[in-house]
């Protein structure tokens, strides 16, 4: 899931009980085996992306978009905070046909309950491509520098 800078996203999804594990990387984009420095170009059409491997009998999908939606401005177009580029979009990308439906239902769900009116959700529901795992330094990179969160 791309919810701006993957730093803070990836604390916070690796703090849900469930969750079994966590890393940053990129995807979305055209470029193979794209580096940090190619994705902060803006001209890869990658996403900073978190993937979160889980256990659906401890916290659900639903949970998962619940967090995702909390953590990040999803009306910003291309920005979160201070960050901006399409590396830094909304974007959650689907393994199954179930987790696309679970996703547009809690846009929906969001949108009819006019949670960010008057704002508009601008969310890219996307197929997973191939995960592009970023280098071992973003990994973990708050936990490894003492801090809890980023500007997110």
């Amino acid at each position: 899931m791309g919810a701006g800078c993957f730093w803070g996203v990836e604390v916070a999804f690796a703090a849900i009980p469930g969750v079994l594990s966590t890393a940053v990387g990129y995807e979305g984009g055209s470029l193979e085996r794209p580096c940090y420095q190619d994705v902060c170009t803006d001209k890869t059409g990658h996403a900073e992306v978190v993937e979160v491997d889980f256990d659906p009998s401890q916290v659900s999908y639903s949970q998962l978009l619940d967090a995702f939606f909390s953590l990040h401005d999803p009306t910003t177009l291309n920005r979160q905070g201070p960050d901006w580029g399409t590396q830094y979009r909304s974007a959650i990308f689907f393994h199954t046909p179930y987790q696309r439906a679970q996703a547009e239902a809690k846009i929906q769900q969001l949108t009819a309950e006019g949670q960010f009116r008057p704002k508009r959700i601008v969310t890219k529901v996307e197929p997973a491509q191939t995960f592009w795992r970023a280098e071992e330094y973003h990994q973990r990179y708050l936990a490894k520098r003492g801090q809890a969160s980023c500007h997110i």
